[in-house]
């Protein structure tokens, strides 16, 4: 029993940081979609922190996707990015 909660309490976890990022991360946007604008994040010292500033500035943004079109740097990052409807 103890075993049944402490999985539906991960599970539930799990959840909630899935919805905290609703822009999505895309390859190739498909014929469906319309380009919005461009967004960019700086000064983060990995992919993954760069990966999260996008896409919490996509959900800003209304757009439901982005797709990173450019990364620069060495111990700073920089990254530019397509957002989409």
């Amino acid at each position: 029993m103890k075993n049944v909660k402490i999985f539906a309490v991960a599970a539930t976890l799990s959840l909630i940081s899935f919805g905290s990022f609703a822009a999505q991360q895309i390859n190739q946007p498909t014929n469906d979609m319309q380009k919005i604008g461009v967004i960019s994040a700086a000064n983060s010292t990995s992919i993954s922190g760069l990966e999260a500033k996008l896409s919490q500035q996509a959900q800003e943004a209304g757009a439901s996707s982005y797709r990173i079109i450019s990364v620069t740097g060495n111990n700073k990052l920089h990254a530019d990015a397509e957002i989409y409807k």
